[in-house]
């Protein structure tokens, strides 16, 4: 086994049902499910034009400034996979741009992730084709490898395994672990049906705040009436 320059079969993943239902959900309602450990930074932005991303995680992890793995992941991915790259969070050199992201979009891929940056930032942004990234550079990429696909992955301390969930939306990012789906799921459709109800309860100008000065007496604030 070659550490560093390898390509690997992913073993798992999680079904089609399961990205559909997450796919209707707020990242920051399964955050939140997730005792909001769980994040892959704030650097990481959609570049699209919108609208939210879920999908699969189909994982590279390249060197800084090479896409050559990259291009290899776009002839292994699968319709439905978010192809996620650890390119060290590096800025020097853009790792994807139009005539990429013009061919993962006819493969019929749910999105991209680049721990790096991208370049036609204009295409890019006028597309609703999900595109995170951590910024842009006109710098294009070299192609010397090494690299590695679908082998676990950490961006900003967010581990990513091959065949994960991986959503995304204005918020940000966030990976679901395959063994952890059903059960962030319901907590996360939960999480969502409460916050409707009191969303509900705010606008009829019904909402009960009387929460903030009990928590504040627990924690023992001076001054409260």
């Amino acid at each position: 086994m070659t550490v560093g320059f390898r390509i690997q079969k992913r073993q798992r993943k999680v079904s089609a049902d399961i990205v559909e239902r997450f796919s209707r959900l707020p990242v920051a309602n399964v955050s939140d499910s997730m005792s909001r450990m769980t994040a892959a930074g704030a650097r990481l932005r959609p570049m699209h034009q919108g609208g939210g991303m879920a999908g699969t995680a189909f994982t590279v992890k390249t060197r800084p400034g090479d896409n050559l793995m990259i291009h290899k992941a776009m002839a292994l991915a699968e319709p439905g996979d978010v192809i996620v790259v650890d390119a060290g969070g590096d800025l020097t050199n853009a790792l994807i741009g139009e005539m990429m992201l013009t061919r993962i979009i006819q493969i019929g891929l749910a999105g991209v992730v680049i721990d790096g940056a991208i370049r036609d930032a204009a295409f890019i942004r006028n597309q609703n084709f999900p595109v995170f990234a951590a910024g842009v550079t006109h710098r294009g990429p070299y192609k010397n490898g090494p690299g590695e696909i679908n082998v676990p992955i950490a961006i900003d301390g967010m581990v990513i395994e091959p065949g994960d969930l991986i959503i995304g939306d204005d918020d940000g990012l966030l990976c679901v672990p395959f063994s952890e789906v059903d059960e962030v799921y319901k907590a996360s459709a939960a999480k969502l049906e409460a916050e409707q109800k009191q969303m509900a309860n705010i606008k009829a100008g019904t909402h009960d705040a009387s929460w903030v000065d009990k928590a504040l007496r627990e924690l023992k604030c001076e001054g409260l009436d």
